[in-house]
């Protein structure tokens, strides 16, 4: 099959991938764009996997006020050089993590610091719960195991659907952008601050 430059235009324009890697993917899957997408996507979990390990010490402190100026929030995002924090497309990428942050309310980054107390009392109130519903011993921690992971999940911002696009985790969409930035990539910390909450 022929590779167009049409067909690598849309291709990039729904991966923002660049113009060789794109026509590279469209070639090996034989034109089909669904294929070439998720190919795209191999490769920059790939690139991502190997990156992990590298410092992030460049990078940008993105920030977002919600209108009105009641709500805001500080986000370090970190980068390998400084050629990237300069970039529109990791700026962007920060001014999003911002502004997902204000709109979704994370408690932390990862579920390594998410606070114990948290799930604690969170584990407490779900077997309260079960027990309350008159369901057998071995049933019960099931239940409350899944309900502790769903609710680490909604509140770790890395394991958060994404509020632009909630088909995809903020975890997806950073790996997306180092396979496409060519190196790691952190979000480092956050700070939200709302008017009358401590």
């Amino acid at each position: 099959m022929t590779i167009t430059s049409k067909m690598v235009k849309e291709l990039r324009d729904k991966t923002a991938a660049g113009m060789m890697d794109c026509k590279k993917a469209l070639t090996e899957t034989n034109g089909d764009m669904e294929r070439a997408i998720d190919l795209l996507r191999q490769k920059g979990l790939a690139v991502a996997a190997k990156r992990a390990g590298r410092a992030t010490s460049e990078g940008v402190i993105a920030t977002y006020i919600h209108a009105g100026g009641k709500l805001g929030v500080m986000v370090e995002v970190g980068c390998e050089t400084d050629f990237v924090a300069k970039t529109d497309q990791f700026n962007d990428f920060a001014r999003d993590i911002a502004m997902h942050i204000a709109a979704a309310n994370p408690v932390s980054v990862t579920r390594e610091e998410v606070p114990e107390d948290i799930v604690a009392r969170e584990k407490d109130i779900y077997i309260q719960q079960a027990l309350e519903s008159g369901k057998p011993e071995n049933i019960i921690e099931k239940m409350v195991t899944g309900k502790v992971e769903k609710f680490i999940a909604e509140i770790v911002l890395l394991e958060q659907k994404f509020v632009k696009d909630p088909e995809r985790s903020i975890q997806d969409i950073l790996t997306d952008l180092v396979g496409k930035m060519g190196e790691n990539i952190s979000i480092k910390r956050f700070v939200r601050f709302q008017i009358g909450e401590e």
